[in-house]
């Protein structure tokens, strides 16, 4: 049964697809995600399984049809599936983002407990390359992961890759390949800049996602499609492939006139835009009320007021210091 859609903010965008983050911590340390020596938030600051299922219960009874799991990585949670076996009985398509290196042990049981859907990051095909980026020796760990996940019957697996220039934009064609050969769909993001980092100047490293399709369409002409997904990448076509490439250009081409999405990140913050700071804190309502059913509509109207501090859009600027202070795993990918 479809649920009539209730979160609609004041410039008339609906909003059906909901990131929940279940972990700021992650096995990885990638550049661009977060420093090397991290902080993880102290457990009582985090979302117990119990109360991300709430939030994302009471999003499915408002229309949300889509939710993602986030991290950090979201399969290093302890209990993890046991939430998303509850999450995958409600009225929504369950879909994951992770790094891969849970997947070997994990993909079966994630289709099992209703995940459709599942995107892979993937940077660099080169395990020494894999190693400065994510700052971990797990390459072949998560080429396993990507195999184990096309077996094991997800709707759709899709990659991830974040190029850099001068650190992976020369395998931009060799990634398209890799996907080609496996019959995956792949997305090229643009860094976001969240957070301070020092390990690369993101001005320097930035790499357009013009650029990038122009090293695709040397090699392999890409016809723009009109599909769409809940997310904001735009897809282009190969004439003799059935992958699709995917664009997400927050920098050089603002999708925000089209966002349908709102985060919650682990410790609670409902984020309403990725590039600014309009929040609401979702974890002191949950802990203030006993009453499960008073809890339930608390939480509805929180969520529907919520709408009204949805900002046009974002701005980011490479040149300058992040104005989002937040790193990506503290935010949700």
């Amino acid at each position: 049964m479809t649920v009539p859609l209730k979160l609609i903010d004041k410039f008339g965008r609906h909003i059906d697809y909901v990131r929940l983050s279940v972990t700021d911590r992650c096995d990885f340390r990638c550049v661009y995600c977060m420093a090397e020596e991290m902080t993880f938030l102290p457990r009582d600051q985090v979302l117990s399984l119990e109360e991300i299922y709430e939030v994302g219960a009471a999003f499915a009874r408002l229309g949300v049809n889509k939710l993602r799991l986030t991290g950090g990585e979201p399969l290093v949670r302890k209990g993890i599936l046991s939430l998303i076996q509850r999450l995958g009985k409600l009225d929504v398509e369950l879909v994951i983002t992770t790094n891969g290196s849970q997947l070997p042990t994990m993909a079966d049981d994630l289709v099992a407990a209703g995940v459709k859907r599942i995107n892979i990051s993937l940077d660099t095909l080169n395990p020494e390359r894999f190693k400065e980026l994510t700052r971990k020796d797990k390459f072949d760990q998560v080429i396993a992961g990507i195999e184990a996940a096309c077996k094991a019957g997800f709707k759709k697996v899709k990659l991830n890759a974040v190029i850099l220039k001068g650190r992976n934009d020369d395998e931009v064609v060799d990634l398209v390949d890799f996907a080609r050969e496996r019959g995956l769909d792949i997305s090229f993001i643009e860094e976001m800049p969240l957070g301070v980092i020092s390990e690369h100047d993101r001005e320097e490293a930035y790499c357009s996602s013009d650029e990038v399709r122009a090293m695709i369409n040397a090699r392999y002409p890409l016809t723009k499609t009109e599909e769409q997904t809940a997310g904001p990448s735009t897809y282009y076509r190969m004439a003799d492939s059935e992958t699709r490439v995917g664009f997400i250009s927050p920098h050089s081409h603002n999708f925000c006139s089209e966002c349908n999405r709102v985060r919650v990140t682990v410790e609670g913050r409902l984020l309403l835009c990725l590039g600014n700071e309009h929040s609401m804190d979702l974890r002191e309502l949950l802990r203030s009320e006993p009453d499960e059913a008073k809890r339930a509509a608390m939480l509805e109207k929180a969520l529907i007021d919520s709408m009204d501090l949805k900002p046009e859009k974002h701005h980011f600027d490479l040149a300058n210091e992040p104005q989002i202070l937040r790193f990506m795993n503290a935010t949700g990918g």
